[in-house]
Formats: C-alpha cells, structure tokens, sequence
C-alpha cells in the first residue's frame, strides 16, 4: 500500500478533494479522502506538492500514424484542399518515416498525463509500438471506399487483416470503423453495420461534407472525380450527416463520431437519444477553418461528449490539456468540471474502459498530476486555464 497527495485531487465523480489523498496497492486505488479522514490506510507516503491529482486523460480520438507529418501539411487552404496534400504527402512516406513518427506521438502522449488513446489507423503497422507503450489504447481500423462495387472485397481484407493483426495476449483493443459518410458507400456501411459496427466515424466535420451529402455537388464532388473515385450511381440524401448516418441505422451507443462541427438541434437531438459518444476537436478544427463544435449547445441536448486531439497533421500538440483550454476560451461560460469530464470519464466511457477517467476504490490506479506555482482556489479552473501542464504519476 503506497498513498499519493497534494493540495487537490480531482476524482471527477466526486466533488473536487483539498489536501487530498490516493491510497494504491496492486495497480488499484484502495482509497480515496482527504488527509486524516477515517480509513485512512499506513504505509509510505509520497506528497506530490502544490498542484493537481487528477486521473490519468483519456485521448479518444487520435491518428498516430500521421504523427510524422507534424507541421507539414497546410489547413489554410480549406478541409478539401488539406486532404489533397495529405493524400499526397502520404504517399510519399517511408515505413521508418511512419514509425519515428508513432515513436513521437506516444511519447508525447505519455509525457503529457494520458493513459489512454483511441487511435485510428488505415494499415495497423505500429500495434507494435503501442502495445511497447505504457498506454491503453483501442485501436479503430478505418475503412475508405465510395464505389458500392468494392464493398465486398474491402471488407473482406479487412476481416482478414484483423484477424492476422490480433493475437491471445494483445492489450490493444482493435474495431472496425469508417472513414466518413462522404468517403464510404452505403453499401460499405450496411456491411460494417453488419459486423456489428462501426465503432467510430468522422461525422459533420466540414461545411464541404454537409454540402455534398445535401446536393451531390461542390468541392468534394470534385475532388472525388479528380480521383477517379466518383460513383455516377450516387444520389445525394439531401439531409444532413448526422441524420444520414442514422438512416443506415449506425448511430448508437457503441459508435465514437468525431468532430460533430456543424450540426443542428434536430442532428443533436438524434445524437442524444442514440446515446452515441462524439469526441471534439477544437484545435484540429481550428486549423483547418471548419469551425468550433457547438460544445455547450451539444451538453445541454445531452450528447455524449470527450475529447480528441486528432493528429499532428492538424494539431500542434497531443497535449490534451490544450484542447480543454481552448474550450474554455471559447465557452468561457462552460463550467471547466464538464471539460475535465470530457477529457476523462467522458474518453473512458467512449472507448469502454471502464477502470479508467475517475479516480475511486477499485479503479486502476492510473494517476496524472499537474503542479501549480501556488494552491489554487479552484483546482477545476487550473486544469482548463491554459497554464496546467499534466505528466503520469510513477507508481
């Protein structure tokens, strides 16, 4: 038994702790309370100073494997020109270019107090490096495909590819998922629906998107016959993504949507009963001139919501806790306790883990702590301000 303290710990499913401590023993919290409260076990103690406990943060929705094209790809072109040179520049990497930039985004994933990731990957060739990690992570095997004509065969690599991918022992989580309502045929996604899925989707995320799914036409359309890649089949469902996606019957508890930038009340009222979980990403979002999800109006539906850091690509960190600041400038009226719930129960709960995002008896005891130059009145207030700076508590 070995207790942790500090001048807070924030549980997140309880009020915020002053003087509190964490009693761990085996990798579990034994005990949570302030210093002197009954039950209060022995034992070494090991006082972290002036700052935060908090629970270890919780990245649900991340691509690790564009880590090596930090600050290489321009968003101020717009989403559609963004992906074009994306799609570019990818075809251009190395397999070691690849993986010195997984190397990275895990590193700082690690550095920066997550414990956690939901990573989406199109070729599933760093499972290695993460499973080398100390990070839990569950990995979203993404899926692309507009003609209704490769449907069959694509998923039927893909079966074949995760079941080369897994094996008895693996950590990472693996679940099929797909790209986007823009990117995958309907015929692509009633055979993810089959197999039980997808788990996660890019959903909303431009003005482009929403324009084409309502018109069939605009920059996306072209892009898609600049590649060859146009369906002369497709007839427009002229409503929006969100509630295209429900009509295919995906929408539920068990899918992630990332980003959920343009979205109406109608598109959040669905999102809300389906008890699906939507990751935001608000400097990604920033970077590539979407727009800001409309997070406060998201709550009040009673959406789902964590958060992402999307990738390097169009972020310029992996550090979660800059994600929560820029929320809180942009929704200064945004109680900063649903931030830090977003970026910790809010992610556990996306990714089913179950044991992490709060701190309490019988959960793993995966702990972060952010020090403060003086004790704050509001630990809550520190985490969102722009100033906290997170790292993994060694146990």
């Amino acid at each position: 038994m070995r207790t942790f303290g500090a001048s807070w710990v924030v549980p997140v499913g309880a009020p915020p702790l002053r003087e509190g401590r964490v009693a761990v023993a085996d990798g579990r919290i034994a005990w949570l309370g302030r210093e002197g409260d009954p039950g209060q076990p022995g034992g070494p103690e090991t006082h972290l100073g002036t700052g935060v406990i908090l629970p270890g943060l919780i990245n649900a929705h991340c691509h690790l494997e564009l880590s090596y094209l930090a600050e290489a790809v321009d968003g101020s072109r717009g989403f559609v020109a963004w992906v074009e040179s994306l799609i570019e520049k990818r075809g251009r990497a190395t397999e070691s270019e690849v993986r010195a930039g997984v190397r990275r985004g895990i590193s700082q994933l690690e550095s920066t107090g997550t414990v956690a990731v939901g990573d989406v990957s199109n070729v599933l060739a760093h499972l290695d490096l993460l499973e080398a990690s100390s990070l839990t992570a569950v990995v979203f095997y993404e899926l692309l495909g507009w003609d209704p004509r490769r449907a069959e065969p694509i998923l039927g690599a893909a079966d074949r590819v995760l079941a080369m991918a897994q094996h008895p022992g693996m950590r990472t989580r693996l679940r099929l998922a797909a790209h986007a309502p823009h990117s995958v045929s309907s015929a692509l996604m009633e055979g993810l629906r089959a197999r039980g899925g997808p788990a996660a989707i890019h959903l909303a995320e431009s003005a482009e998107e929403s324009r084409f799914l309502d018109s069939g036409n605009g920059e996306w359309a072209a892009f898609l016959k600049r590649r060859g890649a146009w369906d002369t089949g497709f007839r427009p469902p002229r409503t929006s993504p969100v509630r295209y996606v429900d009509s295919l019957g995906i929408l539920g508890p068990g899918l992630l949507a990332a980003h959920c930038v343009h979205v109406d009340e109608g598109d959040r009222e669905i999102l809300a009963r389906r008890r699906a979980h939507v990751a935001v990403c608000p400097r990604s979002n920033r970077t590539l001139r979407v727009g800001i999800p409309p997070v406060p109006h998201l709550l009040e539906a009673g959406v789902r919501l964590c958060l992402g850091t999307d990738s390097l690509a169009s972020a310029p960190t992996l550090d979660l806790l800059e994600d929560m600041a820029v929320l809180r400038r942009e929704f200064p009226d945004l109680p900063p306790a649903a931030i830090v719930h977003m970026g910790t129960a809010g992610g556990a709960a996306a990714l089913g883990l179950d044991d992490l995002g709060t701190l309490a008896p019988g959960q793993k005891a995966a702990l972060a702590f952010a020090p403060a130059a003086s004790d704050p009145d509001d630990p809550l207030a520190l985490l969102v301000s722009g100033e906290a700076q997170a790292s993994l508590v060694a146990l």
